[in-house]
């Protein structure tokens, strides 16, 4: 007798509605970003006495707010969560094999956005991650690149701006704003210039593609994220700063 072939758990509209508990993820995403930024040099005097050294204790205080913000955001999407983990499991060697070749066609994107602007300037953001994997070792540094800020990007990014805004707001839209709000993000504290932008807008545009292409499944594209910010993470902590800088 044949074995039937496990079906995928079909789509639930209710769950892109948004909910009380998503403008609460926001608004702590939100008011957590500017107390930072506000209050950051009063904070800077403290740092010293919050850990053994200023970088680790500012690190300590990046991981608290993500973890915060990622417990609020996992709980607000579970039930899509559990879902999109259901879906996966139907197709565990699509899994296995989209992941690394979406990571990989990133990569190419990237590359090409990069020679045919002439080359790009390296963010604040990219410098100061590299300066603090550095010097902080790879099982501290991994929770928040790897696992915790990736899925709070993609929540964020994927699923409130394309998942559930698109019920509203025309999806193209919403993609375009997805992939824009993504890469100014990620260089907004020194400016948005177009070469510093570049790089992320050919990340965000994947990201929102494989979102999309996989019918809005948002741990497909937490994957890929945390998948690429792995692969990251291993070629900075695996070469060492002089060869990386000469790289670069």
């Amino acid at each position: 007798m044949a074995t039937q072939r496990r079906r995928p758990p079909p789509l639930q509209p209710e769950l892109y509605r948004f909910s009380s508990l998503d403008f609460a993820t926001v608004g702590l995403y939100v008011g957590l970003a500017v107390f930072i930024a506000l209050a950051g040099q009063l904070l800077l005097p403290l740092l010293p006495q919050l850990g053994p050294s200023r970088l680790a204790a500012s690190y300590g205080l990046t991981f608290v707010f993500y973890a915060l913000v990622a417990a609020l955001a996992l709980f607000a999407a579970r039930h899509v969560v559990a879902r999109d983990l259901r879906v996966l499991a139907t197709r565990p060697w699509f899994t296995l094999l989209m992941v690394p070749a979406a990571v990989v066609a990133m990569m190419i994107l990237t590359a090409i956005v990069v020679v045919a602007a002439g080359g790009v300037e390296t963010s604040q953001n990219q410098a100061g991650l590299q300066a603090l994997m550095q010097r902080i070792p790879a099982w501290l540094t991994a929770p928040v690149l790897v696992v915790i800020g990736p899925f709070v990007e993609e929540y964020l990014f994927r699923h409130l701006l394309i998942g559930k805004l698109s019920r509203r707001v025309n999806i193209w839209l919403c993609c375009i704003l997805s992939t824009v709000l993504f890469a100014a993000l990620h260089v907004v504290r020194e400016g948005i210039t177009f070469t510093v932008l570049l790089p992320y807008l050919a990340m965000g545009a994947t990201f929102v593609l494989v979102y999309v292409w996989t019918g809005k499944n948002l741990m497909f594209s937490y994957l890929v994220h945390a998948a690429k910010n792995l692969l990251a993470v291993i070629f900075i902590y695996a070469i060492p700063p002089e060869v990386y800088e000469q790289i670069q």
